[in-house]
């Protein structure tokens, strides 16, 4: 045999295959509709794409709720490795997709219906915003069974779950605080702000003591203390003017940090950007701005921080902050999404996973 055929041999026997399978590969899921139901942003279903292969479309996932006749908007998602499942809601319902199958497990409407959820850190409980309405429903991840309720009556609409675990950050639609809850025994036990207005997309720091918060009628964000519950700074963009917006009614709907905490983006639906602060600095201080190809309404990144993903569906290299990539299905079509989390595998399993809130990571 020569050392051709030995190679191709070796390369093809089990023990190499399974080898190959064994490393870790990296993986951006996409649920859409995630841009309301406009099913012309990628079409409905989870999208998933290989972040080690330029971002490369893999393949399309169909759920339960994807092949409805009119596909509802898909709200939020989280994934887990220790669970194996990841949860995405609409409006009116939560579900369960099993990482390893693909398959819907189950959906289930919940009481005063569904907003954008958080999990806790070993993925078995979920806190799940009613569609702006009074309350949180806690619910088990494996089976959907309601365990408790947080009350608040502030309109329920965005959710962050510590990465300890030990605490949940609640945000309604209809309130300029942010209210903080104990994550074992569902009880409230701290508020944030006032804020200059309601409280819509946030973020937090990897140590809990700093938020990050988009609030109507501000282009940029404004920052808290989550030890004093005080607001401290309102950071706004200079150069641009809040202009005319699509969706969500404000000028900023999408905050995040980072991993490393040292930088705080925020995105501009009317000037279609992402505009980079320095988070060393305090209160953060303007960097640069990124131009994407329509109305952005989020902005997350990377686990290792080398990627930003706005929700219009570049690819930008965080560092460089250049464009290397933009999102497309199957067919060609642009993929824009708000819900959007990244999940790795070793040997089929599923090993991390990330947050669809732009969650610092320094602890």
């Amino acid at each position: 045999m020569d050392r051709r055929s030995f190679l191709a041999a070796a390369l093809a026997s089990p023990l190499a295959a399974a080898a190959r399978e064994d490393r870790l590969r990296r993986f951006l899921y996409v649920v859409c509709p995630g841009v309301r139901d406009y099913l012309q942003f990628g079409g409905a279903g989870v999208l998933v794409f290989d972040i080690d292969d330029g971002h490369k479309f893999v393949k399309r996932i169909p759920t339960t709720a994807s092949s409805a006749a009119k596909p509802r908007n898909v709200k939020g998602v989280v994934a887990s490795p220790a669970t194996r499942k990841l949860h995405f809601t609409t409006p009116e319902a939560l579900y369960c997709v099993d990482l390893a199958s693909g398959k819907t497990d189950w959906g289930k409407e919940l009481p005063q219906g569904c907003d954008r959820l958080a999990a806790t850190p070993d993925g078995k409980t979920l806190f799940v915003p009613s569609f702006e309405k009074d309350i949180w429903n806690v619910a088990d991840a494996l089976t959907g069974e309601v365990k408790a309720t947080i009350e608040t009556r502030s309109g329920a609409h965005n959710t962050v779950c510590g990465l300890d675990g030990k605490r949940v950050y609640l945000a309604g639609l209809k309130s300029p605080l942010l209210t903080i809850a104990d994550a074992k025994t569902y009880e409230v036990v701290g508020r944030v702000g006032p804020f200059a207005a309601p409280v819509r997309p946030f973020t937090v720091n990897g140590a809990q003591t700093r938020c990050f918060v988009c609030v109507n009628d501000l282009l940029g964000f404004e920052v808290g203390d989550l030890t004093t519950g005080k607001k401290l700074h309102r950071v706004e963009v200079p150069g641009f003017d809040k202009g005319m917006v699509k969706r969500h009614g404000c000028p900023s709907h999408g905050v995040g940090l980072t991993p490393d905490e040292r930088e705080v983006w925020v995105v501009d639906a009317a000037n279609e950007r992402a505009h980079v602060f320095d988070a060393t600095a305090s209160p953060p201080k303007y960097a640069q701005s990124i131009k994407l190809r329509e109305q952005p309404g989020w902005v997350t990144f990377s686990l290792d921080g080398k990627f930003a993903y706005p929700s219009t569906g570049e690819v930008i290299d965080a560092a460089a902050k250049t464009i290397v990539a933009k999102s497309a299905d199957e067919e060609g079509r642009e993929v824009h999404s708000e819900k959007m989390v990244e999940v790795h595998f070793r040997g089929g399993v599923p090993a991390a996973a990330g947050d669809q809130f732009g969650l610092g990571r320094k602890v």
